[in-house]
């Protein structure tokens, strides 16, 4: 059954999620954060994700932009700084993060190959839209996804299931990207065609499923598309 819909994760994704760490040091007066924002970055992503499953499985579910607050106030606990402005700041930018150089030619590729293209994404509503809005690449994305309408975080399967509600495609019509080894595997088991894109060569994870393909950037997704 061929591809009829680009589906892709939005943070680490299509947007580069250690950009706010990284501007932030480099502004004047920084110098200190500059000397540790990549652990910071690295901590406030892993927290962000932790906080999502558990809340997850507890039950416990709040939009996402409480999830990154969150994370990003144990990250910086955790590299001993209190400096509320450098907080707000890294919150700020958090809005308006930089999509990787290849995302704006790929998903006009996408749109000239006849594919349907949406993000699916924890985020919220309003976080994804200034994500795409700061990107401009909204005008080569038919929708925004958002985990907000059923209440829980990936990977439960009833995020997956917003695909076909929205486009009313069978499964393997569904090719799915994210960053993230875990949901690229997720959604494999939950039935979508499914690339990884390992930008950081990491193992695969130890789950019952694999994602279908592996890649190390965007750039041949739809090249890859077509071909399935």
């Amino acid at each position: 059954m061929p591809i009829t819909t680009c589906v892709f994760d939005a943070y680490g994704t299509l947007f580069d999620v250690s950009a706010a760490a990284r501007e932030a040091a480099a502004e004047p007066g920084r110098e200190a954060f500059g000397k540790l924002w990549q652990k910071v970055a690295s901590d406030w992503r892993l927290k962000q994700l932790q906080y999502s499953w558990l809340r997850a499985v507890a039950g416990a579910h709040t939009d996402f932009w409480e999830v990154t607050q969150n994370g990003l106030d144990w990250a910086l606990e955790a590299s001993s700084l209190s400096d509320p402005e450098l907080r707000e700041r890294l919150l700020a930018l958090y809005w308006e993060l930089s999509a990787y150089p290849e995302v704006p030619a790929m998903l006009t590729q996408l749109k000239a190959n006849g594919m349907n293209t949406a993000i699916l994404s924890n985020g919220s509503p309003a976080m994804l839209e200034g994500a795409v809005q700061s990107a401009g690449v909204g005008d080569v994305l038919d929708d925004l996804l958002s985990v907000e309408s059923v209440g829980i975080f990936k990977p439960h399967s009833s995020v997956y299931d917003l695909v076909g509600q929205r486009f009313g495609t069978d499964r393997r019509e569904v090719l799915f990207v994210s960053s993230n080894g875990w949901d690229a595997a997720a959604a494999a088991g939950y039935g979508f065609q499914t690339v990884w894109v390992n930008r950081a060569g990491e193992p695969v994870d130890r789950l019952p499923w694999v994602p279908d393909n592996t890649l190390s950037d965007l750039t041949t997704i739809p090249e890859l598309a077509a071909s399935l």
